[in-house]
């Protein structure tokens, strides 16, 4: 059965979220130009798409992004507009956003269509597997770059993947590491050319799907406790204390340079 959109999720107008369906396979398209950057909007309609897709028939599902871009992270610009409460309610739902992922009852893969850094690189350390585009995409944890301190649950994902001191490495320096990189150090599944990402994804998805239903997903929730653990009470993920370090001097001061670098116009070649 060909593969058929099923929905476009936006808010006042601006598009956010596509939903395409592939036989029982449901793939949530980030679709918020330019860069699918996370704001309290964006991340609130991906979680509802998440934690929705096993009600609607879907087995599994693909997270993906647009040619050349996963997600650019946090929306920096928007979240600097926030008040504490308002900052408090965002990290709750991104926090939610990962317990939907780390504790979704039917596989995830991330298409990760290009750069992945930050918040992007976090949507995709929840899934089940990750298949990243070939060539000059970065992917990384690099929040103390911009001053952001990584929280434990999230590094917590990224151990699973690459191992403790590698993680150490990483979270410390903020590192952005390319395609082939990721690979080799376990932070992606597996490489496809750009134009096959999804493709390739899907393939993987349905052949896991192939596999006897009840025992493949005990087997699986069972190999995944320890991170749906880690999220089992949002109350106890510090959320205060990160929102604390967010309003710092040293955060804020590192945060608003690298917004006005990004909004600063290019220099003439």
């Amino acid at each position: 059965m060909p593969s058929r959109p099923q929905g476009r999720f936006s808010k006042n107008g601006i598009p956010m979220l596509e939903q395409i369906r592939h036989d029982d396979i449901l793939e949530l398209r980030l679709a918020r130009p330019p860069v699918n950057a996370l704001n309290p909007e964006f991340v609130a309609t991906l979680r509802a798409a998440v934690e929705a897709a096993p009600a609607q028939g879907a087995r599994g599902v693909i997270l993906s992004g647009q040619p050349g871009m996963f997600s650019a992270g946090l929306d920096l610009p928007a979240l600097l507009q926030l008040d504490a409460p308002a900052m408090k309610s965002f990290w709750h739902d991104f926090f939610a956003l990962c317990a939907a992922l780390a504790r979704s009852p039917v596989p995830v893969v991330s298409a990760i269509t290009g750069h992945s850094p930050a918040g992007g690189a976090v949507l995709a350390l929840f899934s089940d597997y990750r298949v990243m585009a070939s060539g000059p995409y970065k992917i990384g944890l690099n929040e103390v770059q911009v001053g952001i301190a990584v929280p434990e649950a999230i590094q917590l994902a990224l151990r699973r993947v690459v191992g403790a001191y590698r993680a150490e490495r990483l979270l410390v320096a903020g590192a952005m590491i390319d395609a082939d990189e990721a690979l080799r150090v376990g932070f992606v599944d597996e490489l496809a050319e750009p134009t096959h990402v999804v493709t390739r994804s899907r393939e993987w998805l349905a052949a896991l799907l192939k596999l006897p239903p009840t025992a493949m997903n005990q087997t699986r929730l069972i190999a995944r406790g320890d991170l749906a653990a880690a999220f089992a009470d949002l109350s106890k993920l510090g959320v205060d204390e990160f929102v604390a370090g967010w309003f710092s001097a040293e955060t804020q001061t590192t945060i608003k340079a690298l917004v006005a670098k990004l909004r600063a116009p290019k220099a003439a070649a």
